[in-house]
């Protein structure tokens, strides 16, 4: 097999794969070995016909498809090892000409763009002060005595605003119920603006034991197009009022959430973790303002088909998400009235954003002479280790040979960063 390419515009090659005869004939070998007994030629018993009667029968390119298929993939790769291309895409075959005695198959591909970096020591960036004052610390305390509170149930007056009440419902439309329109026992945060127009509203100064009768219109941008815009009366019964207790902020509060004896002693761990917190998102913002001013200054020439990869990777990352969440895209795309394309195209930017910063990073680490040792490795995988409770080989051998390299790459930029951040 011998391969070519050929370099065009915009950082796109073409490579030129003639794979040998012999072994494209044993790519067919294998696939008639693995598709005989599915085929009946008159005169054999089922899966017991010769390659060469199937192939009268069929046509000489019966199994040409299927062993282009199997044997494409390592042909492609071990094209791309030969040439010494680092490819950023997924390559768009053709097949130029196929037949027992030659196959000759074209592949599209981007490749990684070289870029030539600026000058990265001395960027023009300011660097954010970082500064807690006594307003931001009682600010988080406060936040800490909110997370604190408990639900206290309220049996001697009416709903109020920021109350929960448990509510049964059914809501329906010109006297028919429709779809999605009852529950029992739902807790509502009067004032949260979780469900539609003024439902809410319509229940403060109720009371427990009250069947209240709530009239909306639903918007004219509501999701099931079915109520859009339509009046709806829902039949409501108050069962529970519930209104949050938040601790006084106190010596004994500073007991119950910390280690330390007294507020005074609280409050300044406070500002001590606080002004921490404060320093790592500075230094975070000033890095990717660096990195940031540096794609300002830097010259790429992207491919789109690289930009289409990141995009469709960061697609299939958020699909994976969402099924995390137990939803599928198809039922994003229903709620949402997308289509893959259109959210594809939608993140296109943010790909784009990205591979320029990937390379930057990279250029920065090739400029520096970053490397990542194996103890980098140990850490982080002991890291993962710890914060999943799992055994370190457990990790290891979940991340497989890929994953630990995609780990490698992503600790050598983050060095590369803070290499940026000490320029």
């Amino acid at each position: 097999m011998s391969n070519k390419v050929e370099m065009l515009e915009h950082n796109m090659a073409k490579i030129t794969m003639n794979i040998d005869p012999a072994e494209f004939d044993q790519a067919i070998q294998r696939v008639y070995m693995r598709n005989r007994s599915k085929i009946q030629i008159p005169g054999f018993r089922k899966g017991k016909a010769p390659r060469k009667m199937i192939e009268k029968m069929y046509g000489e390119g019966v199994f040409y498809e299927d062993a282009l298929n199997d044997i494409l993939p390592e042909a492609y790769d071990k094209a791309v090892e030969e040439l010494g291309l680092t490819t950023a895409s997924r390559p768009q075959v053709d097949v130029e000409n196929i037949s027992k005695e030659e196959v000759i198959v074209n592949a599209l591909v981007a490749v990684r763009p070289e870029i030539t970096l600026g000058d990265y020591k001395n960027l023009d960036v300011a660097k954010d002060a970082v500064i807690v004052t006594e307003d931001d610390v009682e600010e988080e305390v406060k936040k800490t005595a909110e997370r604190n509170s408990r639900m206290v149930e309220v049996t001697d007056r009416a709903a109020e605003l920021n109350d929960t009440v448990t509510i049964d419902y059914e809501g329906s439309i010109d006297g028919v119920p429709f779809d999605g329109g009852k529950a029992e026992d739902h807790a509502l945060v009067l004032g949260s603006h979780s469900f539609i127009d003024t439902f809410e509203d319509q229940l403060v100064g109720k009371n427990v034991g009250d069947d209240v009768e709530v009239n909306v219109t639903f918007p004219e941008d509501y999701n099931a197009k079915e109520l859009a815009g339509k009046p709806a009366l829902f039949k409501v019964a108050v069962k529970k009022i519930q209104k949050k207790e938040v601790p006084a902020i106190d010596d004994e509060f500073a007991q119950d959430v910390s280690e330390f004896d007294t507020l005074d002693e609280y409050k300044a761990d406070v500002r001590v973790k606080l002004t921490e917190r404060k320093q790592r998102e500075a230094d975070n913002k000033y890095r990717q303002d660096l990195l940031d001013k540096l794609v300002e200054q830097t010259e790429m020439d992207i491919p789109d088909a690289m930009v289409e990869t990141e995009a469709e990777g960061m697609v299939n990352n958020f699909a994976q998400s969402l099924a995390q969440q137990g939803m599928n895209m198809e039922q994003y795309m229903k709620i949402t009235g997308g289509n893959m394309a259109s959210l594809i195209n939608t993140v296109r930017p943010e790909a784009l954003k990205n591979i320029k910063q990937t390379l930057i990073l990279d250029a920065v680490a090739k400029a520096e002479g970053l490397e990542i040792t194996d103890e980098d490795i140990d850490k982080q995988i002991k890291d993962m280790a710890e914060m999943y409770r799992m055994e370190e080989e457990q990790v290891r051998t979940a991340l497989g040979e890929a994953g630990i390299a995609s780990m490698k790459d992503d600790l050598l930029r983050q060095k590369a960063g803070e290499a940026l951040v000490q320029a």
